[in-house]
């Protein structure tokens, strides 16, 4: 089987929820924010925003949001954002606004792997909170939170996965 870096990347990716104290490099966050704005998305709408959060009196202010101890001491947050008008939408009306953030949420993860940091996706925040705590506008939806940081645990081999015959199918269901 060929094996790529990315592939291994995403097969070894674990989330990471212990960073260490040592503050991510600008350059890298600047790498992770490229990956983000290089990332596809429908239409090429690119409806998405990002906050970059990293000095700690802003994270405890998003503690309220997400109520974990471990939350505010990754170094670097980043807020992941859209703006369901500026978004395609199917003709049936289905909206692709939060697909196409993940997709570039999926992009900064696997780019902060590759530089050496530890990442996890957020979703189970409340998003008024967050909206509050961050003067977001109205208009925009927060979809997914992106720790980065230095880990600071080992983490085992990923856990188990569906077999390849369980998820895929060729030609017809």
């Amino acid at each position: 089987m060929i094996y790529l870096s990315i592939l291994k990347a995403i097969a070894n990716r674990r989330s990471i929820r212990h960073y260490s104290d040592k503050p991510v490099e600008k350059e890298k966050i600047d790498v992770i924010l490229e990956a983000a704005r290089l990332s596809p998305s429908a239409n090429n709408n690119q409806p998405w925003s990002f906050i970059v959060v990293t000095q700690q009196d802003i994270k405890n202010k998003l503690l309220p949001a997400y109520p974990r101890k471990w939350f505010p001491t990754a170094p670097v947050i980043i807020v992941a954002c859209a703006n369901p008008e500026t978004a395609w939408s199917r003709q049936d009306g289905e909206e692709l606004w939060k697909v196409d953030v993940a997709i570039a949420v999926q992009s900064m993860n696997l780019v902060a792997n590759e530089l050496g940091l530890g990442t996890c996706f957020l979703a189970a925040f409340d998003e008024q909170k967050m909206k509050d705590a961050l003067g977001i506008p109205d208009d925009v939806r927060v979809i997914l939170l992106l720790t980065v940081g230095y880990s600071a645990e080992e983490k085992g081999p990923v856990v188990e996965r569906k077999s390849s015959e369980e998820i895929i199918h060729y030609e017809r269901w």
